[in-house]
């Protein structure tokens, strides 16, 4: 059982969007709404929702609207309150986090996800982090915990690094970090597997599992020390699989196959299937959606 607790999270949103051009050409591809809010407030909220009391994002050149984003907009604010609007109000300044408890980094050049955490580095010293990738979307089963709440609740009982993971198809592993599975083991949070080894992005025939890592990841203090050897990997970008894998050995490392459903809004269709899946989730809309839907017959 870790005596350290997990605090403090890194959202890495210094990312072109490329593959949502134009949309992303002046707007954060993190900003992109699914229903009513942005990629990025998903995982600060599945973040809070775990017990996260420390912000980091790591951005780059044109991300100020993320920033606007969770800051006042006092003329909005002050719009809505002399218009009596108490929901949107109450719907706006939810979005606050505790003065202090948000920090920006400038990631100057666009060098891997390893390169991105790497950044913050300073903000984070010997204590254990979490990091969310807002791509990668994860709707919890109705009644259950987010995914990152199930791996603080797992890694409170095994500490050292600790990646969320999923089944992928085959022909699907050179997409992916891809798991060396060791025996698995019953975690109170869900089933947890004990990680052998990590590859980056290997061809079907050479991956050594379809067990994929997904966006969401616990890591010590010791990976730090990994990445700032600043050694390049698959793409030549810094991986942070690279440095997580050199981990092995050194201290324990599980992966949990969390209980939700992953959606990677990264690409067109899985950001088309997250805003269908969470307004079905949503009682205001699930009736006039699922109608709508059938009457498409297709």
């Amino acid at each position: 059982m870790s005596a350290l607790s997990v605090k403090k999270a890194i959202f890495p949103v210094g990312g072109l969007g490329t593959r949502f051009l134009p949309a992303t050409k002046s707007m954060p591809k993190e900003m992109l709404p699914v229903v009513d809010k942005p990629l990025i407030q998903y995982a600060v909220e599945e973040a809070a929702e775990a017990g996260i009391e420390e912000f980091i994002f790591v951005t780059g050149r044109g991300k100020s609207a993320i920033e606007d984003h969770f800051d006042h907009s006092m003329e909005l604010e002050q719009t809505l309150q002399s218009r009596d609007k108490k929901e949107a109000l109450k719907l706006v300044q939810s979005m606050m986090r505790e003065p202090g408890s948000v920090a920006y980094i400038r990631q100057q050049e666009p060098k891997g996800l390893g390169h991105a955490v790497w950044c913050a580095r300073h903000l984070i010293g010997d204590e254990p982090v979490a990091i969310l990738l807002a791509d990668d979307l994860i709707l919890p089963k109705k009644g259950q915990k987010g995914c990152l709440a199930e791996m603080v609740e797992a890694w409170s009982k095994t500490g050292g690094n600790m990646v969320a993971s999923m089944s992928v198809a085959p022909e699907q592993t050179a997409s992916y970090g891809i798991i060396t599975p060791g025996e698995n083991a019953e975690g109170m949070a869900g089933p947890l597997t004990e990680v052998k080894g990590l590859v980056e992005k290997p061809k079907p025939e050479d991956a050594p599992s379809t067990l994929a890592v997904v966006g969401r990841y616990i890591i010590e203090s010791g990976v730090f020390a990994e990445l700032d050897k600043q050694d390049s990997g698959a793409g030549g970008e810094i991986q942070i699989t690279d440095s997580l894998a050199r981990r092995i050995g050194h201290v324990p490392f599980h992966s949990l196959n969390f209980s939700g459903t992953r959606y990677d809004c990264g690409s067109k269709i899985g950001f088309l299937e997250a805003n269908i899946a969470f307004a079905l989730a949503r009682d205001d809309l699930s009736s006039d959606l699922t109608q709508w839907l059938k009457d498409l017959n297709v």
